[in-house]
């Protein structure tokens, strides 16, 4: 219904209080509510989710298809279709999306790059003032 593609099941937890040091490579949906120094990098050729929340943060190199961030996360962002970043979220690095949604409150101290096909141009749309 509305052309919209069904998202990947968040299959994979890190818990509140929990520390991961060292690359985590995974496939769906993984949900990040502890922390993890290192890479999380989806694997390319399935749909993928990470969802970091409030409490979650990331020290290294996120890379999957779908990304939403209410954290933090020092280092670059890699976000292949959609990066969602919600009032908390505070990212510092360079960030890369095809499409971007920006909540108020996000902060970013880095480059915003959009991924563009080989003849795209960037667009931008302005929200329309009601007055």
């Amino acid at each position: 219904m509305f052309n919209k593609k069904k998202q990947p099941l968040l299959k994979t937890l890190i818990a509140e209080g929990t520390q991961i040091l060292g690359d985590v490579a995974f496939t769906d949906g993984m949900r990040i509510d502890g922390a993890v120094k290192g890479c999380l990098c989806a694997d390319p050729a399935m749909p993928s989710i990470l969802v970091i929340s409030e409490t979650g943060s990331v020290e290294g190199e996120i890379k999957a298809d779908h990304i939403v961030i209410n954290g933090a996360v020092k280092g670059p962002v890699h976000a292949r279709h959609m990066l969602e970043l919600q009032p908390k979220a505070r990212i510092e690095g360079d960030v890369e999306y095809a499409l971007l949604e920006m909540h108020q409150g996000a902060l970013i101290a880095g480059q915003l790059s959009p991924i563009l096909g080989e003849e795209e141009k960037p667009t931008l749309k302005l929200a329309a003032n009601n007055q």
